[in-house]
């Protein structure tokens, strides 16, 4: 497989002006630049997903619904576990606005090193907060708040960390250096999924539910000081400093978001409807719907999922450098249709009660889903132009993960507690599906386009299908 690292001369490689100067550079001559960017964007999604990875475990999920809430509460402890989840969310599209635009007017790297402290911070506060028997109804609202202020920072890191790489990635190796991005998303969640279930074998269940349960939480913050460091170690972006060379930058860009680019925020809103239900079923939904709707225990449920994640981690990185090759489009048309075809055989395999069958479906549904994370941080940020491309893909990408994938978890399992059916989470991922290709279908190809013209009214169509 081939690594950031291993990026060298390539056909097609056009000229940049180095920041600061006037001699005009090759890509290649800045791909030390290029690693520190995609390790340092990388990063921020990993400490974001590690979060997911321990508050989603199934295990987990019992244990914080039962330790910060009482004992006559309504609904499972899992179901107020994905409460708080979703609740966070509602937080997201504020982050969005206000850290997106910020980013456009101040630029990427000041604003991506605030909210990954803010993220980092906000997990590691979740391992010292006392519990309900401690101080009471005090518990489950200090939690919420935690929780707000994570979705707040939230907000604002996704959209500026893919705008970052697609920044500094070469034009035909976009989607190759973009996919580390979600590398980073899976990683991040195999480590704190990983980590919660490492703890749960070593420990008996009074000790898990008296203070283990906080470590996954309290090894957050130095994850978050390192990404910190690393951050802060990177210029910003060389596509932002020519901007703010040319003197182009918006005055107000919230505004200017808003009022010019709203139709092509609404195609990005329809397409994270699918990336948001898929990727909030399969690694915050389904390991709780593997031990609470198909009785597996809780071990082999987290095996299953940490196995299909870390096959899907092998396959990210070739699907992404595919992309720069025949387009950004084909993959995502593919996955959107594989989840109206597939979706029900792949929940019809789970409720065989068979680990390979349920693996199989697991994996059906989570190879779809990796043919969409390759290539988003290649191609949300080349829907917008530079002076309103953090801000305008922060909003919408915020405004549908709100919607729909922050809810996907408590939706889901509250229609299959009132239905009875456990292909609820088939019929939604079908749902999705259909809405995605339309917005998907209007989507113009971006693979091959220098992101400096990408999302310009005059952007130059990619030669050929692709990028060459």
């Amino acid at each position: 497989m081939e690594t950031p690292f291993d990026a060298g001369p390539g056909p097609g490689r056009e000229q940049r002006t180095v920041p600061g100067g006037a001699r005009p550079a090759k890509e290649e001559d800045n791909l030390p630049a290029v690693h520190r960017a995609v390790i340092a964007s990388a990063i921020g999604n990993c400490v974001e997903w590690f979060d997911f990875g321990v508050f989603s475990a199934g295990v987990m999920t019992a244990i914080i619904g039962t330790v910060f809430f009482p004992a006559e509460a309504s609904g499972s402890a899992s179901l107020r576990s994905f409460a708080l989840i979703a609740a966070a969310f509602l937080a997201r599209p504020f982050g969005g606005m206000f850290f997106g635009p910020m980013g456009d007017k101040l630029g990427r790297k000041r604003v991506l090193a605030t909210t990954i402290i803010l993220m980092s911070t906000s997990t590691f506060v979740i391992g010292i907060l006392p519990g309900y028997g401690t101080i009471g109804i005090a518990a489950p609202l200090l939690l919420l708040a935690v929780r707000l202020i994570q979705g707040f920072s939230t907000g604002g890191e996704y959209g500026g960390a893919a705008t970052m790489i697609a920044e500094y990635a070469p034009t035909h190796r976009r989607g190759f250096f973009g996919s580390f991005l979600e590398l980073g998303t899976l990683t991040g969640y195999i480590l704190g999924a990983g980590l919660v279930l490492l703890m749960d074998l070593a420990l008996s269940h009074d000790a898990m539910y008296g203070w283990g349960w906080r470590i996954p939480f309290l090894l957050a913050l130095p994850l978050g000081l390192v990404g910190l460091y690393v951050r802060t170690r990177i210029e910003d972006t060389p596509t932002f400093q020519h901007m703010e060379e040319a003197g182009k930058k918006s005055q107000s860009p919230l505004k200017e978001t808003l009022q010019g680019y709203w139709r092509v925020i609404l195609m990005l809103i329809g397409i994270v409807f699918l990336l948001n239900v898929a990727d909030y079923t399969l690694l915050t939904f389904m390991p709780s719907y593997l031990v609470d709707f198909l009785d597996m225990d809780d071990t082999t449920a987290q095996l299953i999922t940490i196995g299909v994640e870390a096959v899907m981690i092998t396959v990210i990185v070739p699907l992404g450098a595919l992309s720069d090759r025949i387009g950004r489009r084909p993959l995502l048309i593919t996955a959107a249709i594989g989840y109206v075809v597939l979706a029900w055989p792949a929940f019809a395999l789970m409720q065989t009660n068979n680990p390979v069958g349920v693996t199989a479906g697991y994996a059906i549904v989570g190879g779809l889903l990796v043919l969409i994370l390759a290539v988003i941080a290649a191609t949300f940020p080349a829907m917008f132009p530079t002076k309103v491309r953090y801000g305008a893909f922060a909003i919408g990408y915020n405004i549908s993960t709100s919607l729909f994938g922050g809810t996907a978890a408590v939706l889901v399992g509250s229609l299959i507690d009132v239905t009875g059916s456990n292909y609820i989470p088939a019929y939604y991922l079908m749902l999705a599906g259909l809405v995605a290709l339309v917005p998907i279908f209007k989507l113009r190809e971006t693979a091959g386009v220098p992101i400096e013209q990408a999302g310009e009214k005059d952007a130059p169509k990619p030669a050929g299908s692709g990028a060459r």
